[in-house]
C-alpha cells in the first residue's frame, strides 16, 4: 500500500463562528500586513493565530497544527487524527497530514509555500525545535516575526466580535448568578464551581446551538484561596465570614469573556468591608478612565495614585486589565493591550478592555484575602460601553 504524506479530506458542511465575509476581511488585512512587511507566506502555529484567520481551534495532544497564508491561499493543516474535523471548522483549504513518516506536517506546509520565500512566523510561539525543521524544509529566504502586527490587528474588534463578546458577558453573568445561589456556608468551593460551568454551558448551547463546546470554566476560590487571581478551585467548605472570589469564564468558539467578583459569606468585618470598599472604588475609577485617547500606561499610573492615596498600592498584585477576544487562560495574550506602566497603546474605538483592580491582602493581617471586581469594557467613540451585568460591591454581594 502506498501512504500519501499528506492528502485533503473533505467531508460535511461547513459551520463557522463567523460569516465568511469576516475570514476574508481578516485575511485581507493580514496581507496587507503582509506586503508591508515584504512577506511572501505565514506560516501561523498558535492556536490564537490560526482561530482568529480562519476559525478552527485545534486540539494538539502532541501534534502541530497550522495556518499558511499566501497572497492567494488559506490552508489549514490538520492531523489524520482529526479527519474532517479541521475542513468542517476552517475558512479556505485544509490538508491533512499523516503521522507514517516524519515531518509530513512540514512536508505539508512547503507544498502550499514552496521553498526559498521570504516568511512570515511566530517568534513567541513556535519552538526551537520546529523553527529549526522550518528552516530545513522551506529554506527561507528570510524569516520574519508576525506576531507583533497580527497582535495589533486583533486587538481592534469587528462589530461581528463585538457582538460575541457580549453573549459571552451576558452568558457569564448567567454563571455568576448560578454561583450566587449555591453560596452557603458548608458548600464546597468545587460543587459552587460546578454549579457555574454547568449554566454557562447550557446557556452557550442554547445561543449557538451549531457551536462546538469546550473550555468553559470556572474559578471560585474562598478565604485564603482568594490571595491569587488564578488560584485553582478546591474542595474547602465555606464558612461564615469568609470572603469569596467568583470568577466564571465562558468560552464561545474560542473567544473568552470573564466575570470577576468579590462576595462574603453572610457577614463582612470592619477592616475588610474598608479594604472592599476602597477596590470597588478603585474600579469605578477605572472605568471612567477608559476612553479614546487614553494610553494604558497613563490609566494605569491614575489608578496607582488613587491607591497610593490610600496606602493600598503595595497590594497591587498585577495589572488592572487586558484585551479581550481570541484568547484563554492557555493560549493567546493580547500583550500590547494591558493596563500597565509599560504598555503605551493608545485606546481606540472598536477595542475591547476589562478594569479589574486587585487587593491582596497577606493572611493573618485585618482583612486577609483577596480583592477583585471586574468587568468589561467595549471603547466607543465617546468613552465605554460596560457589558457586564451582575452588581458588585457591599450592597449586592454580602450572601446569606
Amino acid at each position: 500500500m502506498e501512504r500519501p504524506q499528506f492528502y485533503r479530506f473533505h467531508r460535511g458542511e461547513r459551520v463557522l463562528p463567523f460569516a465568511p465575509a469576516e475570514y476574508d476581511q481578516r485575511l485581507a488585512g493580514l496581507r496587507a500586513l503582509m506586503r508591508e512587511a515584504g512577506v511572501d507566506a505565514c506560516v501561523f502555529t498558535s492556536m490564537h493565530n490560526i482561530a482568529y484567520y480562519s476559525g478552527f481551534l485545534y486540539c494538539a495532544f502532541g501534534r502541530p497544527y497550522g495556518l499558511v497564508v499566501t497572497d492567494t491561499e488559506s490552508v489549514t493543516i490538520s492531523a489524520g487524527i482529526d479527519a474532517a474535523q479541521p475542513w468542517r471548522r476552517c475558512h479556505g483549504d485544509n490538508i491533512t497530514y499523516t503521522d507514517w513518516e516524519r515531518n509530513n506536517y512540514w512536508r505539508a506546509i512547503a507544498s502550499v509555500t514552496g521553498t526559498g520565500k521570504r516568511l512570515g512566523y511566530e517568534a513567541d510561539h513556535m519552538t526551537l525545535m520546529q523553527k529549526g525543521l522550518m528552516d530545513e524544509f522551506l529554506s527561507p529566504s528570510a524569516s520574519i516575526d508576525m506576531a507583533p502586527a497580527t497582535m495589533r490587528q486583533r486587538m481592534h474588534k469587528s462589530e461581528a466580535e463585538i457582538a460575541l463578546i457580549r453573549h459571552g458577558a451576558q452568558v457569564a453573568d448567567v454563571g455568576g448568578y448560578a454561583i450566587r445561589d449555591a453560596i452557603k456556608a458548608g458548600a464546597r468551593e468545587i460543587d459552587i464551581a460546578m454549579a457555574g460551568r454547568d449554566a454557562m454551558e447550557l446557556e452557550i448551547a442554547k445561543r449557538f446551538p451549531d457551536a462546538e463546546y469546550r473550555d468553559t470554566w470556572v474559578w471560585f476560590q474562598s478565604g485564603i484561596n482568594t490571595d491569587g487571581a488564578h488560584n485553582p478551585v478546591t474542595a474547602r467548605e465555606l464558612q461564615r465570614g469568609d470572603i469569596l472570589s467568583l470568577n466564571t469564564f465562558p468560552m464561545i468558539s474560542g473567544y473568552y469573556t470573564a466575570l470577576e467578583r468579590t462576595l462574603f459569606v453572610e457577614e463582612v468585618d470592619a477592616a475588610s468591608l474598608k479594604i472592599w470598599q476602597a477596590n470597588v472604588d478603585a474600579h469605578e475609577y477605572g472605568m471612567s478612565l477608559l476612553k479614546p485617547g487614553a494610553s494604558c500606561a497613563e490609566v494605569t499610573q491614575q489608578i496607582n495614585a488613587f491607591f497610593a492615596e490610600r496606602d493600598l498600592l503595595q497590594y497591587r498584585t498585577f495589572g488592572y486589565g487586558h484585551s479581550f477576544g481570541v484568547l484563554s487562560h492557555y493560549y493567546g495574550r493580547e500583550a500590547g493591550l494591558e493596563l500597565r506602566e509599560d504598555i503605551d497603546t493608545v485606546l481606540e474605538p472598536g477595542m475591547v478592555i476589562s478594569m479589574e483592580p486587585m487587593l491582596t491582602i497577606a493572611e493573618g493581617q485585618p482583612g486577609a484575602g483577596g480583592y477583585r471586581e471586574h468587568d468589561i469594557l467595549v471603547i466607543t467613540e465617546d468613552g465605554n460601553e460596560n457589558i457586564t451585568g451582575f452588581p458588585y460591591g457591599p450592597e449586592h454581594n454580602v450572601i446569606g
